[in-house]
């Protein structure tokens, strides 16, 4: 008796099983990619309101970061200046300037300037700067290069990945209280002994600061 289909179509089930898992894989893929908040990569530069060059206040200028951003040292999140701090400076220093007319009109009114956050994880995440900063763990580690940006990007991509690394091996991101803004920071005069010399002082500091970095869900996850 010959057979009802064509032998060929013994094949259909496996080539359907493969079809399908092809089209899940790109769509887990494409939503992965297109779906996915762009703060969460890292290179993310959004367009500010005000043009405002950390390479001119934090590197040429030298101003220590804590002078804006005030809160990082004694709150959870790190604050973004009121349009009043940058007057402190600009009712003397290109008052009249036209590209500050935003920041003026705020400091008048009261009406904050629309900054487009940089930085930030998931609502699921949380993150505290305080008890990183007060342990020593520098600006640099998490933001990059801050004074050598014109217009500031992350630098880092915030992953769970990028956190677990550090609270796996804190040594190798502490550094003395009083150099966590100094993004430019050497250790030795010698480069090939900076690294060695933070590593040393970093497991000193680990054990003198009590530095218990946990690796806990609960400790991120709350």
């Amino acid at each position: 008796m010959s057979d009802i289909f064509p032998k060929w179509t013994n094949r259909l089930p496996l080539q359907a099983i493969l079809a399908g898992g092809l089209v899940a894989g790109a769509s887990v893929a494409g939503g992965w990619y297109y779906l996915s908040p762009a703060y969460a990569n890292a290179g993310y530069q959004p367009v500010q309101p005000v043009g405002f060059s950390h390479a001119l206040h934090a590197g040429q200028l030298a101003m220590d970061c804590r002078y804006c951003h005030s809160a990082v040292e004694k709150s959870w999140y790190s604050n973004i200046p009121s349009a009043g701090t940058c007057m402190n400076c600009h009712n003397q220093v290109l008052k009249d300037d036209p590209r500050l007319a935003l920041v003026r009109e705020s400091a008048a009114t009261g009406k904050p300037i629309p900054w487009v956050q940089i930085h930030k994880v998931p609502d699921y995440v949380y993150f505290n700067h305080s008890v990183h900063v007060n342990r020593g763990v520098s600006c640099v580690e998490c933001h990059g290069r801050i004074d050598q940006m014109d217009e500031v990007h992350q630098a880092k991509s915030l992953s769970m990945t990028f956190c677990l690394d550090c609270h796996r091996a804190p040594e190798k991101a502490l550094r003395p209280a009083d150099k966590i803004t100094d993004l430019s920071f050497k250790w030795s005069p010698d480069p090939t002994e900076n690294e060695r010399q933070q590593l040393k002082f970093g497991e000193q500091a680990k054990k003198e600061w009590h530095v218990n970095s946990s690796q806990n869900c609960s400790a991120c996850h709350r």
